[in-house]
C-alpha cells in the first residue's frame, strides 16, 4: 500500500515530467519558421519519424529483454505505433490547411476530451470533478489563445478557403484522437509491467519505421540546405526525442487523461515564443487565454487532500479496516483523475 506521501510524490514528478516535455514540443511551431520551404508532411515525418527510431535505438537492450513481454500485447503496440505514424502528420498539415490557431486549438485543445473518453470507455475509469473543471478552463484558455492568433493572422495574410479549414479542421481531430490513443496505448504497457523506456521505444520505434517513406518521398527540401537539415535534427533530437522520452516518464506516474490535459501548456509555450523570438505580437485576449491554462495546470496538478480516517473504536477495528480497505489501496484498481 503506498502512502499518500509517496503517491502524491509520485504525482508531482508525472506532472513536470509532462510538463517539461510540452514546453520542449512548444518550440516546434517557432523552429518551423525558419524552415519555411519544407512541408508540413516532410516536418511531421522528420520530427516523429526520426525521433522515434532513436528512442528504440537507445531503448534496444530494455526491448530485447521485455520482448516476450510486447508479443503479448502486440495489439496495444500496432495500435500505438499507426496513431503516433498518424499524428504528426495530421497536425502539422491541419495547422498548414486551417492555420496554425485553428490547427491548435483542435488537435492540442480537444485531445484532453479524447482522452477522456477512451479512458472511460475502455478502462472504466471515473473522472472527478476537479478533472473536469481544470479540463474546462484548459480548452477555454485554448480557445481564447488561439482565436487571438486567429484575428492577428487574418489581418495578415488574409483567411484560408473555407473548404482548406474544414479540411484542417477534421485532420486537427484525427491528430487529437492519435495523440490520445498513443499515449492511452503506452500507459496500458507501462502498467503492464513493461518499463517506459521499452515501451516507449517500441511504439514510437515501430511509428517510426512507417513514417520513413512520407520522408522518403517528401523530405528533400530538409537537405536544400545546412537550415533545413539543422532544423529537422532539432525537431527530432529535442521536441521529439527528449519530450517523449520525458512523456513517457511522467505517463509511469499519472494516467494519459492527465498528461494529455497537462500537455495543453504547448500552445502557451508556443504563442510566447512566437512574441519573444519570431516577434509577433498577441493581443490581450490571448494573454487571458494563456492565465487560463495556467488555471488548468495549477488544478491538475494540485495535490488533493488526503481523506480523513475514522477514529478506531477501543477494542474493535476501525470503520475503514477491512476488505473495502483494501480496495481502496490497490494500485491496479481504476482511480479517479
Amino acid at each position: 500500500m503506498r502512502r499518500p506521501a509517496d503517491a502524491a510524490r509520485s504525482v508531482a514528478t508525472g506532472a513536470l515530467c509532462v510538463l517539461t516535455a510540452s514546453v520542449l514540443w512548444g518550440t516546434t511551431g517557432t523552429a518551423a519558421t525558419f524552415a519555411p520551404t519544407v512541408g508540413p508532411l516532410a516536418i511531421g515525418a522528420v520530427a516523429m519519424g526520426l525521433g522515434g527510431l532513436l528512442q528504440a535505438f537507445v531503448a534496444a537492450p530494455q526491448i530485447r529483454r521485455h520482448a516476450s513481454r510486447l508479443r503479448e500485447h502486440r495489439g496495444t503496440v500496432l495500435l500505438g505505433a499507426v496513431s503516433v505514424a498518424a499524428y504528426p502528420l495530421a497536425f502539422y498539415t491541419s495547422m498548414h490547411l486551417a492555420g496554425v490557431a485553428v490547427g491548435t486549438v483542435v488537435s492540442i485543445g480537444t485531445a484532453p476530451l479524447a482522452s477522456a473518453l477512451i479512458e472511460r470507455v475502455v478502462d472504466g475509469r471515473r473522472l472527478t470533478r476537479r478533472w473536469m473543471l481544470a479540463a474546462a478552463l484548459g480548452l477555454l484558455g485554448t480557445v481564447l489563445l488561439c482565436l487571438a492568433e486567429a484575428a492577428h493572422a487574418s489581418r495578415g495574410a488574409g483567411q484560408a478557403s473555407v473548404a482548406a479549414t474544414l479540411l484542417g479542421v477534421g485532420l486537427g481531430l484525427v491528430a487529437a484522437a492519435a495523440y490520445a490513443l498513443y499515449a492511452w496505448a503506452a500507459h496500458r504497457l507501462i502498467i503492464r509491467e513493461i518499463p517506459s523506456r521499452a515501451a516507449m521505444g517500441t511504439v514510437f520505434g515501430l511509428g517510426g519505421v512507417l513514417l520513413l517513406p512520407v520522408l522518403v518521398l517528401t523530405g528533400a527540401p530538409l537537405v536544400g540546405s545546412w537550415t533545413n537539415a539543422g532544423i529537422g535534427i532539432y525537431m527530432a533530437l529535442v521536441p521529439m526525442f527528449t519530450g517523449y522520452v520525458l512523456f513517457g516518464r511522467g505517463l509511469t506516474h499519472v494516467p494519459a487523461s492527465t498528461a494529455t490535459t497537462l500537455s495543453l501548456l504547448e500552445p502557451a509555450v508556443a504563442a510566447v515564443l512566437a512574441v519573444v523570438v519570431v516577434g509577433e505580437r498577441l493581443p490581450a485576449l490571448g494573454w487571458i487565454g494563456i492565465a487560463f491554462i495556467l488555471a488548468c495546470l495549477a488544478a491538475v496538478t494540485a495535490p488533493s487532500p488526503a481523506p480523513s480516517r475514522p477514529r478506531r473504536r477501543p477494542g474493535g477495528p476501525a470503520p475503514g479496516d477491512g476488505p473495502a480497505a483494501a480496495e481502496q489501496d490497490d494500485p491496479a484498481r481504476p482511480a479517479p483523475v
